[in-house]
Formats: structure tokens, sequence, C-alpha cells
């Protein structure tokens, strides 16, 4: 029979640490979860609400803004009032939103009670990673991200399934009401696991730097996917880019000289974290998200496998990131981030590449082995960029590289399903027709060819980077 002790030793994390980890996982599986599972229940609440589907993107699209307003006060609101407390206020804020997502009588109100689940959702991954980063000592950095990187690999894969299943046999509701159980666990585990808080810092809000961050971030991220969607017209969205680059480039100038700005943008100079989160690692997060907006596509649209069989596929993911996730903390600890990064990252941008010889009479095994690959290595290199990314920021700041790396993030996942979602219709247009196998195709030689140079640049990093975290180092020494 497992005990503590033994799931502890498994992980290589202490048990305050592993609770502490395992507790913010649920509530960001519960956060990351509700923004996939919605996308299978849109036909249905378009009818609920009298409008058409293409009108209830507009869900989407508020949730996606509010959470880009407020993540940049994050730091400045777990400094000022507790991690703890922010992360109990997010949760409960997330849940009584989400009932009011499931009562909304129109789409108005939806949108509003979408709006402040956004914003209260958005808090719970910056603020979550502060609290396992505070729980977790230098060395348990690689098992405590490893538990909180896992809702991020799954809840994509899991969230249409549980949403086709929710709709088809309860009501659109359920996608929501789902929440309210799940968010009243979180609020009880944080209550009896985490430490209240006892290290506050009262300082100025940076109303400036808030401004500038808010909008750089919510014109990028709009006018990227407005842009792509063509949602816009084409002068209208590039000029949210350049907005939105422009107050980018304000706040880079804003911060460093304030004496208590909301970001603390030093961070930035520390080679890892910017390796990892702002130049070749964010390539990366935006390649290997691909696949779980690709396939789905490619299996129903291409193959003619309805919603349950093409779900059944892309479970095939979960199944190799699963089996990944018991191994990453050995495998960084024999072979060290660097080997890790370039050679697990060009094995993962070969299975993405190796999707385009998927076809509909492809056997299943061979379908099967590719999709699993890519779990494999999706999950490896996600982990690995996360652990990476925080290993040698100071503990003074933490808070604003977690900020930082949830707004990087953000971006990524916009611009990866809108660029995926770009190069289908470039290819579309090419050929002149309806999309098929060739558009795909095309799509996943892309992704794949990114993730492998983005990979390959990592080779410039040290190859001792991130031993102390690894374990790599004393191993090599032993």
């Amino acid at each position: 029979m497992l005990t503590s002790q033994t799931i502890s030793r498994a992980t290589g994390l202490s048990p305050h640490a592993r609770n502490v980890a395992l507790v913010v996982a649920t509530a960001l599986f519960m956060q990351l979860l509700d923004g996939v599972i919605i996308v299978t229940a849109l036909p249905k609440m378009a009818e609920a609400f009298h409008v058409n589907t293409l009108a209830m993107s507009v869900g989407i699209t508020t949730y996606m803004l509010a959470a880009a307003v407020v993540i940049p006060a994050s730091t400045w609101a777990a400094d000022r009032f507790g991690a703890r407390r922010v992360f109990l206020s997010s949760i409960l804020a997330f849940c009584l939103a989400s009932i009011g997502c499931a009562l909304a009588p129109s789409l108005t109100l939806f949108v509003v009670a979408r709006a402040v689940q956004g914003a209260g959702g958005s808090m719970m991954v910056p603020v979550g990673r502060l609290l396992v980063l505070h729980s977790a000592r230098k060395s348990e950095i690689v098992p405590a991200i490893g538990l909180i990187v896992w809702p991020a690999l799954f809840a994509p894969v899991l969230g249409p399934t549980i949403g086709g299943f929710l709709t088809t046999y309860a009501a659109w509701q359920w996608n929501f009401w789902i929440n309210v159980p799940l968010g009243i666990a979180g609020l009880v585990l944080v209550l009896v696991i985490i430490p209240r808080d006892g290290d506050y810092r009262a300082r100025p809000f940076d109303w400036v730097g808030f401004l500038l961050c808010a909008v750089a971030l919510t014109a990028l991220l709009y006018g990227f996917d407005a842009l792509t969607s063509a949602s816009l017209p084409v002068v209208d969205a590039a000029a949210s880019l350049a907005g939105g680059l422009a107050c980018a480039l304000g706040a880079a100038f804003w911060l460093p000289r304030q004496t208590h700005p909301l970001l603390d943008i030093a961070v930035l100079k520390v080679r890892t974290f910017l390796a990892a989160e702002g130049t070749a690692g964010w390539v990366l997060r935006v390649s290997i998200n691909a696949p779980p907006f690709l396939l789905p596509l490619l299996f129903q649209v291409v193959f003619g496998l309805d919603p349950l069989q093409s779900g059944g596929l892309v479970m095939v993911y979960f199944l190799g990131n699963l089996v990944m996730k018991s191994t990453t903390t050995r495998m960084l600890r024999w072979f060290g981030f660097h080997r890790i990064l370039v050679i697990n990252g060009a094995i993962a941008g070969i299975a993405i590449a190796s999707c385009c010889l998927l076809a509909s009479a492809t056997p299943y095994p061979v379908v099967a082995a590719v999709l699993f690959v890519a779990g494999l290595t999706r999950s490896m290199q996600f982990t690995a960029l996360q652990t990476l990314a925080f290993s040698d920021v100071p503990s003074e700041h933490r808070s604003s590289a977690s900020t930082l790396s949830t707004m990087f993030q953000q971006i990524a996942v916009v611009f990866s399903v809108g660029l995926s979602a770009a190069v289908l219709n470039a290819s579309r247009v090419l050929h002149g027709g309806q999309l098929s196998r060739l558009d795909f195709c095309v799509a996943f030689l892309v992704m794949g060819a990114l993730t492998v140079i983005a990979s390959l640049s990592l080779s410039r990093l040290p190859n001792d980077v991130g031993a102390e975290v690894s374990g790599h180092l004393r191993r090599t020494i032993q």
C-alpha cells in the first residue's frame, strides 16, 4: 500500500512541498480545463442564447482579455496581500463566476461572468507557482515544477472529451457546474495544507506600469487573434498589434527606472530564464502547443472520424505524457538540461513533423505510436523548460519571474493556435480548395521545423546549465 512517505520518496519531494504542489496543480487543472472544455459546448450554448455559433466566440475572447488585464498585477497583489490569500481569492472568484456562467439567461450576462472568471483564473497560475517555489528547496524545484506542469499537458487533451460528454449527455451548463465541487475542494485544501502568509511587502501600486503591461498584453493577444481569425479588418488587427508592441516597449523603458515597479524585469538578465521563457523557449511553446489543436481537426475534417473516435486517438497523447511524468526527474538527473532540451526537443520536432505522414488508411497502431512519442517528448520539453526558467532566479525575483512567465506563456498559447490556423488557411488558399491532408501536412512540417530550430538554438547554453537543480553535476562528480 502506498504511504505518504513512499510517494514523497518517489517524487523526490518533502511531504510539505509535495502537498503544496498537488494542491496548486488541482486548482490549475480546474482553471486550464475550463479554457478548453467550453469549445465543444459552443453550438449548444448558441442555441440557448439564440445567437449563431460564431457569436459565442466572444465568451472565449472576453475570458482571454480579462485574464490579460489582471495578470500583470499578480506580483504586486501577492506581495501586498500574501500569495495564499490571493490564491484563495482567485479560486473563490473563479467558482462564483462559473456559477454565473451556468445561470446566465443571456449572452450579455454570460460575457460579464466570463470576464470575472478570466480575471479570477488569471492569478492562479503565477501565484500558485509562487506558492510552490516558496515551499520547495532548490534541490526540489524539478519534481515540484513537474507536478504543477501536468495540468497544462493533460487539460487540452481531456477537455474536449469531457466537454463533449457533458454537453451530449447532460447539458452545456455542466461544463461550468463541474468547477464548483473542484473549487470547493481546492479552497478546503489550501486552507488546510498551505501555511498562512507571513511575509508582506507594502509598496505603492505602479499604475503607469500596470496600464502599459495590461494594454500591451491585451492588444497583442487580441490583435493576433483577430488577424488569424479575420474577425477584424487586417488594418485594424495590425494597428492593435502595433499598439501592443509600442506599449511593451514603453513598459520596458518605464519599469527599470521606477523605485517600486509593478514588475522587476531585471529577471530577464538571468540567462536561463530568458532562454526558457523569452526567446527559444517561447518559440518552443508556440510550436509544441500546436498538435493538440491540429490533430482533432485532422482526424475529423480529413479522416472523417467522429468526435469520440478522434478523442480516443488524441488520448494517446495523454498516455505519453503520463508515462514521461514518472521519469522526468530521473532523466534530468542522468542527462542534464542541456542534452534533454536539445536532443529531446529535436525528437519532439521530428515527431510533430511525422504527423504529416498520417493518412486515413494508416493503421491505428502506427498512428498511436507517433502520437505516443509526441506526447512523451512534449511532456519532457515542457517540464524541462519550466524548471530551467526558475533554476537561477534569486528568491527576491521569483514573484516577478512567475508573472512574466505567465505573460509569455499566455501569448505563446494564442500565437500557437493562431499560427497553426494561419498556415492551414494559407496552404488552403494556395491550392484553392477545401481543407485537405496536404494543408495539415504543411502545418505539421512548419511546427516541427520550428521545434527543431528552437531546440538546437538552446545548445548555446553551457553544458552544465541548471546542474544544481537537476542534480546532474553531483551525479557526474560521484
